[in-house]
């Protein structure tokens, strides 16, 4: 089965397919959000491309890492309204089933300590998946939950 991990950024949003019956990862990439467009522009833009980065890899599950309610810095306004089109799209379109996770439930769909998540983020821990350690941390928190959504 296809899943996809998704984190936002207030001007990029990285994505990560994950073949959970191979247990490998078939695709890393970015979205990087046009400077041109105005922030309707942007949205949409994020709306269109995620459906076809669902149709294209027949995506079966999905899940997005969302801003923790205790940010430090405060939530992004931006990365908030790119997470809301997310869901959003996850939810009009073919995928069977979805979930929206902070550290917490991410951790328990991927079925690995708590404590341990940011652990992985920094690298300072590793998964056993091709190219972990050249993979950035935003990279990382996507591939975590797009394990996490084999149990959406």
């Amino acid at each position: 089965m296809k899943t996809i991990g998704i984190r936002a950024e207030p001007k990029a949003v990285t994505f990560v397919i994950y073949d959970s019956d191979e247990q490998a990862v078939v695709n890393v990439e970015e979205i990087k959000i046009p400077a041109a467009f105005s922030w309707p522009e942007a949205l949409k833009y994020v709306r269109h491309s995620i459906l076809d980065i669902l149709r294209e890899y027949e995506v079966e599950k999905a899940g997005i890492r969302v801003t923790e309610a205790s940010a430090k810095s405060g939530p992004s306004i931006e990365r908030v309204q790119i997470e809301g089109v997310v869901q959003e799209t996850f939810a009009s379109s073919s995928v069977d089933a979805y979930y929206v996770g902070q550290i917490s439930n991410i951790s328990s769909r991927a079925e690995i300590p708590r404590d341990d998540f940011k652990r992985y983020v920094s690298g300072e821990l590793e998964f056993d998946v091709e190219n972990w350690d050249g993979m950035s941390s935003n990279a990382r928190e996507a591939l975590i939950c797009a394990m996490g959504a084999v149990n959406a």
